[in-house]
């Protein structure tokens, strides 16, 4: 049985505390994000015009000769983008002093390339309503669901996400995300459902059947269906904001625990997975079991959810409760 260390009521406070902060920030990051690039005077001729900007290139359109309705939208805009470029600046000060404390006291970690997407991510209102992380970043996520310490590494050189989108979206999403993060990202030819940037920091993007034909069709990387992809719609996911190793906060949004360990036991067992990754997928897999019977109880592992389990997870939960030894399995 894996043993987790619950943490600290300082470390505890702090998760709490750097939460709310983020979220205030991030509020604030969305409120700028929604206004329009940029609104700019322009004079043609003898007539002055207003443009809305779309990038940096100054790229845009005209939105009519200068009226007074016109001046006043170009005045209210100008000042509602300083006030909210001076709450972000007035915020950023208790945000990174949460951010420091949290690494201090030693929580777990998120690789610095992570947060940056990420909170490209939650800053365009994708996490949970378009994607889920769902590779090894989300341990960490699953420490703090646990408010404990559990002994697996919980960082990866690479980032797992899946779209989850219910609704079709012709947008490019993730491929407009991605770009905003690192303009150095491309998609890899050989393995289109990834992409990589400069310093080679890969992203794959994974679907599950039932959610292929929401992803836009312009939208990059280009996922392959994998059925075991629906398992991890299964259940509640949990949310938290971790801290990165640069000291950034971050927040991740990942599936339920049980479905995401019973997959990663699903996984291992796979021949024509990675042999190099099977021996950790199938310790994360029965750590994370070991963790949610432990110190999650508000996601059971009771009759119920057993008789929720498709026959190719079944044996794995068998397996795990047969080696959790009779402490765990007392309440089945």
């Amino acid at each position: 049985m894996t043993r987790i260390r619950p943490f600290s009521d300082e470390q505890s406070r702090l998760l709490v505390n750097l939460r709310q902060r983020y979220e205030v920030w991030i509020d604030a990051e969305r409120a700028l994000s929604a206004l329009p690039y940029d609104l700019r005077r322009k004079t043609v001729g003898e007539r002055e015009y207003l443009y809305r900007i779309f990038d940096r290139g100054g790229n845009g359109r005209s939105l009519g000769a200068m009226t007074p309705e016109l001046e006043a939208r170009f005045l209210a805009y100008r000042a509602e983008k300083e006030a909210l470029k001076e709450r972000i600046k007035g915020l950023r000060p208790a945000l990174a002093e949460s951010a420091a404390l949290y690494r201090a006291l030693r929580l777990p970690l998120l690789s610095s390339d992570a947060g940056p997407i990420l909170r490209e991510c939650d800053r365009r209102a994708l996490l949970g309503s378009h994607l889920l992380v769902v590779g090894t970043n989300a341990i960490a996520a699953y420490m703090a669901e646990a408010n404990s310490r559990i002994d697996l590494p919980d960082e990866t050189e690479d980032f797992d996400l899946a779209w989850v989108a219910q609704t079709q979206d012709e947008e490019k999403r993730v491929w407009e995300m991605l770009k905003a993060v690192d303009p150095t990202f491309t998609v890899n030819i050989e393995r289109d459902f990834q992409a990589r940037n400069a310093r080679a920091y890969e992203v794959e993007l994974l679907v599950a059947p039932s959610r292929a034909a929401t992803l836009g069709g312009r939208d990059q990387p280009r996922p392959v269906p994998l059925p075991e992809q629906e398992w991890l719609l299964l259940g509640r996911p949990v949310d938290h904001v971790i801290g990165c190793r640069d000291g950034s906060p971050a927040r991740i949004v990942a599936p339920d625990p049980r479905w995401f360990a019973l997959h990663k036991l699903w996984m291992a067992a796979q021949a024509k997975r990675n042999p190099l990754k099977r021996p950790k997928d199938r310790l994360q897999g029965l750590a994370l079991l070991d963790a949610v019977a432990q110190a999650m109880p508000h996601y059971p592992m009771d009759a119920a959810f057993e008789k929720e389990l498709p026959d190719e997870l079944a044996p794995h939960f068998e397996e795990w409760r047969d080696l959790s030894g009779p402490s765990e399995a007392a309440d089945w």
